[in-house]
């Protein structure tokens, strides 16, 4: 896939990150979008294109929150 434009932004300290106009233009508003981190990068996609592999890890993120994202499995986990 070839490098079509490359823009800058801030990442705020409430995480947030304005995307430039030209940029958002292309795609619909409201679109949902996959976060990826890397090592030295993060990515967004439009979910809908997002490969199946990173799919079922981002539905077995929603999954797994219900059961895991609690004070008693952060104790638990807190020495590993």
């Amino acid at each position: 896939m070839p490098l079509l434009d490359i823009k800058t932004g801030t990442i705020t300290e409430k995480g947030q990150i304005v995307i430039p106009k030209s940029l958002r233009e292309k795609f619909p508003s409201g679109e949902k979008v996959a976060i990826i981190s890397y090592e030295d990068r993060i990515e967004l996609r439009p979910l809908s294109s997002v490969n199946e592999a990173l799919s079922c890890a981002y539905s077995a993120e929603k999954t797994l929150k219900k059961d895991w994202d609690s004070k008693e499995e952060d104790e638990a986990w807190k020495n590993l």
